[in-house]
């Protein structure tokens, strides 16, 4: 028997609206290891443990705080999920997408997700910003497996088109204009914990990916099935195994993403302004 299941993530979601009043959800925002967001011009009006919310044991890491943030700005709300949960964690693929999942039942019809990655490219230096078109699910399993594909129709969805276009270009545009070097690129998810070997960052170079992480991949599944509109933003926080010379650790990861910090809220303000203009009033 599964150890959580769509009931119990069904009645997570009725609690958090009765008790915190998101209003009409415009995004959800999920920060990776190191990456602090926030909402410049919302008021916050909670900030939600996730014991509080989520059925299952809420473990501890570094660069992660394990919160759920509801902003207020009006009758609009914005959901800002201060940390993800891992499959290296030792959580199962419906853990790990259990926030797209409370978002997506809280009205969220956007999901905008910022992940640390390594750099398989060498052109991408580390602070640079990759705007994700596609990824490879390296992970070895799926959210969509047992009772969660059947919980929602369809049973098969279709992920040609898993990261928003639209989204994709203003992300482009925006990061741009706020000082990052950005490129789209292919996002590589791995099982993790474990930096990859030289061998195969150029197996993942063959294959034609970008950057790779130990994150995402399930989350952005789990937004397509219920028909979310997907844009992940991956900070290159450092150059992969084989493509840098020195010893990987996550304190890097970390050091890399405080300093990104400015751009990224001034980015991420730009795409909510983008958002509520394509909503009107």
């Amino acid at each position: 028997m599964e150890r959580f299941t769509p009931a119990q993530l069904e009645e997570a979601a009725c609690r958090v609206a009765a008790r915190h009043e998101p209003g009409r959800v415009r995004a959800a925002l999920v920060a990776g290891s190191g990456i602090n967001l926030a909402a410049p011009g919302w008021e916050k009006s909670a900030e939600i443990p996730y014991v509080e919310i989520f059925p299952f044991p809420i473990l501890s890491l570094p660069g992660h705080t394990p919160t759920l943030s509801v902003w207020r700005r009006g009758p609009e709300g914005l959901l800002v999920f201060n940390g993800r949960f891992h499959l290296y964690q030792g959580y199962a693929a419906a853990e790990t997408a259990a926030i797209p999942r409370l978002a997506g039942l809280l009205g969220a019809p956007v999901y905008l997700a910022t992940n640390a990655t390594g750099a398989i490219d060498p052109a991408i230096a580390p602070g640079s910003l990759v705007v994700v078109r596609d990824h490879l699910n390296l992970q070895g399993t799926n959210p969509l497996i047992g009772e969660w594909g059947r919980w929602r129709p369809p049973l098969f969805p279709d992920m040609s088109e898993a990261y928003d276009r639209t989204l994709r270009a203003a992300a482009l545009r925006y990061a741009r204009a706020v000082g990052f070097a950005a490129n789209e690129g292919v996002y590589a998810g791995v099982l993790g914990p474990s930096f990859e070997t030289p061998a195969e960052i150029e197996m993942l170079r063959r294959a034609g990916a970008t950057v790779v992480g130990m994150s995402t991949v399930q989350e952005v599944i789990a937004a397509r099935h219920l028909g979310m509109r997907v844009l992940v933003l991956s900070l290159a926080t450092n150059l992969a195994a084989g493509v840098s010379e020195s010893p990987l650790t996550h304190e890097e990861v970390l050091e890399v993403g405080a300093q990104a910090k400015g751009k990224l809220l001034d980015l991420v303000q730009r795409l909510l302004d983008e958002l509520r203009s394509e909503a009107g009033p």
